[in-house]
């Protein structure tokens, strides 16, 4: 004899129901999701490094970003294509609970803000103590301008403000 658990035998029911093949999708409809996908992620220790050694840096209130632009292949893939992104907590910056809440809300702020075709490079994100209580709101806009300047410092577009500010250091005068 099968023997119930003690709460189906106190009282308490349980019901089950079929599902009618077909019927009970119908009413749902299909979301749009954007994903972070595993070909949109940095996974590798050695990948990185060559960011952290090669790339340049981005600071802002709440992370530090690094970014590096990767070697155009010979043959073109859509696998190198567009931003590979990844976070480093360090163990100073809390507990396990707390370093997954940081990367979590990393993620999901890069995952709305994320460029879809972006340029061909690596991203770190290093967060800093604020990210765990910083608003949402505040992240988001700080990955998005975090994004903004990769691709500009990336595409090759700066601006003429910051080539004067370059070329007005220390000149010898003209005679």
């Amino acid at each position: 004899m099968f023997a119930f658990p003690s709460e189906v035998t106190q009282g308490i029911r349980v019901t089950a129901s079929a599902s009618v093949p077909g019927e009970s999708n119908q009413r749902v409809e299909p979301r749009a999701r954007k994903t972070f996908s595993r070909t949109s992620r940095l996974l590798r220790h050695a990948d990185f490094e060559r960011v952290y050694k090669q790339g340049r840096r981005h600071f802002s209130a709440s992370m530090t970003v690094f970014y590096w632009r990767r070697p155009e292949p010979a043959a073109s893939s859509t696998a190198s294509q567009g931003l590979r992104v990844g976070f480093t907590v360090g163990r100073a910056l809390g507990g396990a609970v707390q370093r997954n809440l940081m990367k979590r809300r990393l993620r999901e702020a890069v995952r709305l803000t994320r460029p879809a075709p972006g340029p061909a490079a690596d991203v770190v994100i290093n967060p800093k103590k604020s990210v765990f209580t910083a608003e949402f709101d505040t992240l988001l806009n700080e990955v998005r301008q975090a994004f903004v300047v990769i691709e500009k410092k990336l595409g090759g577009k700066e601006d003429a403000g910051s080539d004067q500010k370059r070329s007005s250091g220390r000149t010898k005068p003209e005679a």
